[in-house]
């Protein structure tokens, strides 16, 4: 049984009259500090949001600043010209302090992971919120925050919860993209002038991995392999170490279900289906 998300106060209410649902968190943020995840999300999960028409996206726990909730709509705005953002802070004080940036497309409220919004979001993300919370409550957490995901029809996977950690400038992110049912995939992203060796991202694992990186944990064998096989790429480092990188993915799709190719690898990225890195419980 998974540790139930604690109330703030028991009397706080969010924007839409509800009881906040979280925590609130230090609220540490810089400009483009969340490029790497802005770009995977639009595009992977670009035409989903263009069949969407006037899809609706959540920049959950924006912090002090809103700058990664403005950034957010211009990225998305690039594949869904119709696309509108709301960023959405647990702390009063920060959602008095963004609503001067408010324009058309995006609206700022007070609220936590019960997400104050009258409909369906087809995107939440979450970027180092649950860093803060402790590994048994983020399986409650994503429960929540699926079950506001617009849901799966015939013709959509409905909506996506991309929930994860970077470091202060953004040059190394790890996160989990969950579905409606639940998560699906992990991805690994770097600007790869700053690796030494892939396992260097260990230490950007979102919570629900973070202390799984030892053995006998399937993260820790994924990483292991990855510099195994970054080891073995060495020689592609005359060429760059995107081609190095693309190289030591390239041989890990031998045993692990990398689940995108060579145009991500190419942005330092590589996914892999989130089965073969879930925690062994």
């Amino acid at each position: 049984m998974t540790s139930r998300v604690a109330l703030p106060h028991p009397r706080l209410r969010s924007s839409g009259g509800t009881p906040v649902v979280g925590t609130v968190t230090r609220g540490t943020t810089n400009p483009n500090r969340l490029r790497r995840m802005d770009r995977w999300i639009a595009a992977v999960h670009g035409a989903e949001l263009r069949r969407a028409g006037t899809p609706v996206a959540v920049d959950l726990g924006y912090g002090a600043a809103p700058w990664t909730a403005v950034e957010l709509l211009g990225r998305l705005r690039s594949v869904a010209p119709h696309a509108r953002v709301v960023g959405v802070e647990i702390e009063p004080a920060r959602v008095t302090a963004a609503k001067p940036y408010e324009r058309e497309g995006l609206a700022f409220r007070h609220g936590g992971f019960e997400i104050p919004l009258g409909g369906r979001p087809h995107l939440i993300r979450a970027a180092n919120v649950l860093r803060q919370y402790a590994e048994d409550q983020v399986a409650a957490v994503w429960e929540r925050l699926c079950a506001r995901l617009a849901p799966v029809t015939e013709a959509s996977r409905g909506g996506l919860l991309v929930e994860g950690t970077c470091d202060e400038i953004g040059r190394r992110h790890v996160w989990v993209a969950l579905g409606p049912e639940g998560p699906r995939t992990v991805t690994f992203a770097t600007r790869l002038g700053s690796l030494e060796r892939p396992s260097d991202l260990a230490e950007r694992l979102p919570k629900a991995l973070i202390h799984r990186n030892v053995p006998g944990e399937p993260v820790h064998a994924f990483l292991r392999d990855f510099d195994r096989a970054w080891a073995a790429a060495a020689p592609y480092a005359a060429y760059g170490a995107r081609q190095r990188w693309i190289r030591a993915v390239r041989d890990l799709t031998a045993d692990w279900p990398v689940a995108d190719g060579p145009a991500r690898w190419r942005q330092g990225e590589v996914t892999v289906r989130w089965g073969a890195l879930a925690p062994r419980d």
